[in-house]
């Protein structure tokens, strides 16, 4: 990113926490600097307040980290915590009778991240993490929040490049555009080796009076998946989880 005249405090704040992934998880102030286009000294100087404040941390190696304050504030937000905390008890009843990967997510704009997740000691691997976004039009989850999207969003995404994972994930739109009909017909998503070649996951909506906020899956290895006899376990812990937002606290839906 080439460094942008006049940028505000909060943009320079923003844009080196945004250096950080799960592919980059410890940077320096140089590969800092360099991923936000900033100057070193400019770097230095807020990295140092992150540190202190902490957002940031500085291990021995030199290297900086997000710091555990960040989690703490990112729990607080709504749509997650009051999810979470009633969804969990389903899915953990969910991972009981299955021993498969139980996995939460919402929709953030035109991605889905998840927000809580449960997996199997001998379940299939997975590449999801709590707290991490993927795209909506691969994953079981991903396809019931785009199924049940605006129209809008469910256009923009239809209209942009779909990432192939596999050699299944569907990138076609008008071929996406027939599943999406087919997850809102039936009521749940099959998505079958589109991220990995060995797994395979279903999910279901999470729904309020308004609309679906949530998705709640299950993922499992493909060579002993029976879509239609998790359909129905899946399908009642969503409604277990909507059952149980209909008495919690407020979840906002995102448009």
């Amino acid at each position: 990113m080439r460094a942008e005249p006049g940028r505000s405090v909060t943009s320079k704040v923003l844009a080196l926490l945004d250096a950080f992934s799960p592919a980059t998880p410890a940077l320096t102030l140089s590969e800092l600097a360099r991923r936000t286009g900033l100057p070193l000294p400019t770097v230095h100087r807020r990295a140092a307040e992150l540190v202190a404040w902490g957002a940031l941390e500085r291990g021995d190696d030199g290297r900086y980290r997000i710091g555990l304050r960040l989690w703490e504030v990112g729990s607080l937000a709504p749509r997650g915590l009051g999810l979470r905390e009633l969804a969990l008890p389903i899915m953990e009843d969910l991972y009981e009778v299955t021993h498969e990967n139980v996995q939460l997510a919402v929709r953030q704009d035109l991605e889905l991240v998840f927000i809580e997740r449960i997996a199997g000691r001998h379940a299939v691997p997975v590449l999801t993490r709590v707290g991490g976004r993927f795209a909506l039009h691969a994953t079981g989850v991903g396809l019931v929040l785009l199924a049940y999207s605006p129209a809008e969003v469910q256009e923009q995404v239809l209209a942009a490049p779909l990432e192939r994972y596999t050699d299944l994930t569907i990138t076609d739109p008008t071929r996406l555009r027939r599943c999406l009909a087919e997850v809102r017909r039936v009521g749940y998503a099959v998505s079958d080796r589109q991220v990995t070649m060995d797994a395979l996951s279903v999910a279901a909506p999470i729904r309020v009076p308004d609309g679906v906020v949530a998705a709640i899956s299950l993922v499992v290895a493909h060579d002993r998946a029976d879509p239609v006899a998790l359909a129905p376990l899946v399908q009642a812990a969503g409604r277990a989880v909507s059952r149980a937002l209909e008495g919690g606290p407020p979840v906002a839906r995102r448009g």
